[in-house]
């Protein structure tokens, strides 16, 4: 009776394998179950032994789940940063690549140099002195 109700429970979380959560599921089922036997044998099968026992197995099942998927996460949150960086340094080459001389650049062109006069302003209570930035244009 004992041995067919095993069957029937490892056999019903293997027919769960196609949901979401299965390796929680199996995980569970496996770890009660190991659980239930060893609380068995250190109770000298009394059920309350194994009740405890499959409890505690449960538990032991979850806190691999978790860590399992703190571990996911953390992954996952450093590839995402490596991928964000990636992108950061592509777009820099890009920018660096498209200044060389022969892509887009002639440094014999026409470059028409202007005095823009920026007058005295306040900005969050600091005064700024008036000053000139140069613009170059190039056509």
């Amino acid at each position: 009776m004992k041995t067919s109700v095993s069957i029937a429970v490892i056999v019903g979380a293997l027919l769960l394998g196609g949901c979401a959560g299965t390796t929680r599921i199996v995980t569970d089922t496996a770890t009660g179950g190991l659980g239930a036997f060893v609380g068995n044998r250190i109770g000298h099968g009394s059920p309350v032994g194994s009740v405890i026992g499959a409890g505690a197995g449960v538990l032991l099942g979850e806190a691999f789940t978790y860590a399992n998927d703190a571990k996911a996460k953390t992954a996952y949150g450093e590839g995402f940063e490596k991928g964000r960086s990636d992108a950061v340094k592509q777009q820099y080459w890009l920018m660096v690549n498209q200044q060389r001389p022969g892509e887009g650049f002639e440094p014999g062109g026409n470059i028409s140099l202007y005095d823009i006069p920026l007058p005295e302003s306040r900005t969050d209570g600091v005064i700024q002195k008036p000053l000139t930035r140069v613009l170059a244009i190039e056509e």
